[in-house]
């Protein structure tokens, strides 16, 4: 644990670099711009292929209006409804029966498409055909659509669905068509494009429902304000215009006839007691003729007079209260009943009215049921909102009827005094002549049913007047209009969604083949990875080259980027051991195919030009390929020698360069890891140290196998080869290991086949700092946008999509 503290605190420090992270991006630009331009041309068939939504709006206000003729008679007003009114006209506004009537409003009857190549739209309030129904019944007709196309003058082609299957059928212009219950015929439209197909559709007003309330939206516009805004969404503006301004129409009727149902329920009742009343003023009017011919009577007394005056006027007060009676037992039905509108008739000018707050627990009880018709729409009879409405109801109910009781009571009270003073009178009256009395009786009925008559008829006045004096509370302030600017879909915000979703598409992309890739491709990667030192960057032969190097690139290309990157790590190998006369360079990788062999052959040449005594050993005795490098026969080299099969004169071979000397592997032993651990290997390295400047020794894979293990720890330099885009991230780890396992400070790192790949390369800037900076590092270059400078040999055109191309 501690050691790999002391491992971790080596490590260098890494900064995120945000231009680098940039330039991750722009190398593949055309990854986000393929993504964008997927996602927007899908955005572009999704609101091709989708049809538009409409909206219109419209306001009224809402205000409880005054009678126009106040002077005439005092109009017993509708009391306010409270904080809940305007939740109750919202309710009126989207209940069905007001929907239902605002619809019969329009012409419903037929609708009418047109069909186009994607999608089929309905041309409201266009009718390019006159349709006469024959025979139409609104409970059975013919509910799929009708296709007609016209053929010529005469006739037109129908086409339309019956029991499942689809019929074709010619049929003449003026004459009736049957198709099911339906009968229709279509008159002649004038000239029509023969290649177009109309469809048409039969409706009954419920067909429209579900599609208005689905639509129709309704608020205040300002909190506490008596102005609501409505809304209807539709495909055809011109239809949600229409069928918003009629539902707006018909809520001002409705208004105005619940404020006159009221008036209308006294004009009611005062008929009924007019129509009885009218036969008995007639018939006393008749009775007192008859009697004044009979008895030749003329005039009665002045006391007769003031008895039958008195006497007729208690009478006519025993009337009104019995009409009382009877108004306040059919309200007090009504409340018990729980009828959905509850109003008094009407209140008598009488000495018992009606107490005020008897109207008042009224109204409340009138805009409960209202409110409790609105929540039922919601909810269910047993669900709590409904059982606390109920509640409520129950408590004014109560209220009410006790009041009603009490008010019964008074005037019965009342009606018992006028019948004691009626007594009295009635006493008098008895006292005079019998003639005089019965022509006292007589008129006293006539006084009585006329002035109850006259009473009523002014009440009935009254309320026509008053009735005729009521004005809507609502009005409309702003008609809709048809609005042609879609709401939906939003192609402002599909657009943008669609660039949003392309651009997190394609960095997504390029973050997922980050994430998923194991591989290293630059210096950065493995600086985090591992504190051993990189001696240098090898760069990637810009040209195909084959797979046993036939060719020393370093010296056939000896002006290319990449035969300086060779000469970098030659010049940084220079400070590695630099007291020894003679170096052991041991190169080695994790697995086969990294490039080893590679590195060692162009780096054992470049040595061999600067007066270096070279000699290149193949000591992978499993799998070298040193051999065909130089084109020579493996028939005799090290395993020979580690055999006893040969000597070292024997086996070393002289190379077409100067100062460049190889031994090859030689035939593959059956035991290659114990020949390398010999004491003869170690005898032959000592021996060509006194005769080389430079040995330079290519193992297997340390990877792999061992057989590298002795030379790594007898040689003075150690280069652990990892290769660009083919080594994978544990390979970093392996020098570091080896290095502790066996007490090595002469390792170091050599990149490979390096080739800028900016989607892969570390978004972090290595930072020497601290105890990182004491550390061996070498100076060296990746070369790394060189490329096209003019300098090299080999410069490489630039790829079509690199963008760094538009910045030279």
């Amino acid at each position: 644990m501690e050691e790999t503290e002391k491992i971790q605190r080596k490590l260098p420090n890494q900064e995120i670099d945000y231009f680098k992270i940039c330039k991750i991006l722009l190398s593949r630009w055309y990854w986000i711009a393929t993504a964008v331009s997927l996602t927007f041309l899908i955005s572009y068939s999704y609101l091709w292929y989708t049809p538009k939504t409409y909206a219109t709006s419209g306001t009224i206000k809402i205000e409880e209006k005054k009678s126009e003729i106040p002077d005439l008679i005092a109009v017993m007003t509708v009391p306010d409804r409270g904080p809940s009114k305007i939740q109750s006209i919202t309710s009126v506004l989207q209940s069905r029966n007001l929907i239902l009537s605002a619809i019969k409003d329009l012409d419903y009857r037929v609708s009418f498409y047109l069909m186009g190549r994607v999608r089929t739209s309905e041309i409201y309030p266009s009718k390019p055909l006159n349709i006469e129904l024959i025979r139409f019944d609104s409970l059975n007709f013919y509910h799929d659509q009708v296709g007609f196309k016209s053929i010529d003058r005469h006739s037109f082609k129908l086409s339309y669905t019956i029991a499942g299957k689809e019929v074709q059928n010619t049929f003449n212009y003026d004459t009736p068509v049957n198709i099911g219950p339906t009968s229709f015929s279509i008159k002649y439209p004038g000239a029509l494009d023969k290649n177009t197909v109309y469809l048409f559709k039969f409706n009954i007003p419920e067909d429209f429902v579900d599609r208005v309330r689905g639509g129709l939206q309704t608020g205040e516009t300002a909190k506490n304000s008596n102005i609501i805004a409505l809304q209807e969404t539709d495909s055809n503006p011109q239809f949600a215009a229409d069928i918003l301004n009629s539902i707006m129409n018909e809520y001002v009727i409705f208004d105005r006839n619940q404020k006159a149902q009221s008036a209308s329920q006294m004009i009611d009742f005062i008929d009924s007691q007019l129509s009885f009343l009218s036969t008995q003023v007639k018939g006393s009017e008749n009775s007192i003729e008859k009697y004044k011919q009979k008895s030749k009577i003329l005039d009665v007394s002045t006391a007769s007079t003031a008895s039958v005056g008195k006497a007729a006027e208690i009478e006519s007060s025993k009337s009104l209260l019995k009409i009382q009676l009877i108004a306040i037992d059919q309200l007090r039905d009504q409340v018990a009943k729980e009828k959905d509108n509850v109003n008094l008739n009407f209140t008598t000018g009488g000495t018992a009215n009606p107490d005020p707050s008897l109207e008042i627990l009224v109204g409340k009880l009138d805009n409960l049921i209202q409110e409790k018709s609105a929540l039922l729409k919601t909810y269910n009879n047993d669900s709590q909102p409904i059982r606390d409405v109920n509640q409520q109801i129950l408590q004014i109910k109560l209220t009410a009827l006790n009041n009603i009781k009490i008010l019964r009571v008074g005037i019965e009270k009342n009606m018992a005094y006028l019948d004691n003073q009626l007594a009295q009178i009635n006493q008098t009256i008895m006292a005079l002549p019998a003639a005089q009395r019965d022509m006292v009786s007589l008129q006293r009925d006539f006084e009585i049913n006329d002035k109850v008559y006259s009473f009523l008829s002014e009440k009935k006045l009254e309320a026509q007047i008053s009735r005729a004096g009521i004005l809507p509370g609502a009005t409309v302030i702003e008609l809709a209009q048809p609005n042609l600017n879609a709401v939906s879909p939003n192609e402002h915000d599909i657009h943008r969604t669609a660039i949003i979703l392309g651009l997190a598409i394609g960095m997504g992309l390029i973050i997922i083949v980050r994430v998923l890739n194991p591989y290293i491709y630059d210096k950065e990667t493995i600086e985090s990875l591992t504190s051993i030192p990189i001696l240098g960057v090898i760069r990637k032969f810009p040209e195909p080259i084959d797979e046993n190097n036939k060719q020393i690139l370093a010296l056939i290309k000896p002006k290319s980027i990449f035969a300086e990157s060779v000469r970098s790590v030659r010049t940084n190998l220079s400070f590695l051991s630099s007291e020894k006369q003679s170096k052991v360079i041991c190169i080695t990788s994790e697995v086969a195919g990294e490039g080893k062999s590679f590195v060692a052959v162009n780096l054992s040449s470049t040595l061999s030009l600067i007066d270096k005594k070279v000699i290149l050993i193949g000591a992978d005795l499993r799998r070298s390929r040193l051999h065909k490098t130089f084109h020579v026969p493996n028939d005799v080299g090290l395993s020979n020698y580690l055999a006893h099969q040969n000597e070292m004169d024997e086996i070393i071979l002289h190379a077409e360069y100067e100062n460049l000397d190889f031994i090859i592997s030689g035939p593959v032993p059956p035991n290659p890891s114990e020949l390398l651990h010999s004491e003869r290997m170690n005898t032959l390295i000592a021996n060509l140290k006194l005769r080389y400047d430079i040995v330079m020794i290519d193992t297997a894979p340390i990877g792999l196998v061992s057989d590298a293990i002795p030379l790594i720890r007898m040689s003075d330099i150690n280069v652990f080869v990892i290769r660009s885009g083919k080594s994978k991230f544990y390979a970093a780890t392996v020098p570091q290991r080896i290095a502790q396992e066996y007490h090595l400070d002469n390792t170091v790192i050599v990149l490979n086949a390096y080739e800028e790949e900016l989607l892969h390369s570390r978004y972090y800037t290595t930072k020497f700092t601290g105890e990182s900076a004491g550390a061996r590092y070498y100076y060296y270059s990746d070369y790394s946008g060189y490329e096209g400078s003019g300098y090299y040999l080999d410069d490489n055109k630039t790829k079509w999509w690199d963008v760094r191309r538009w910045f030279k």
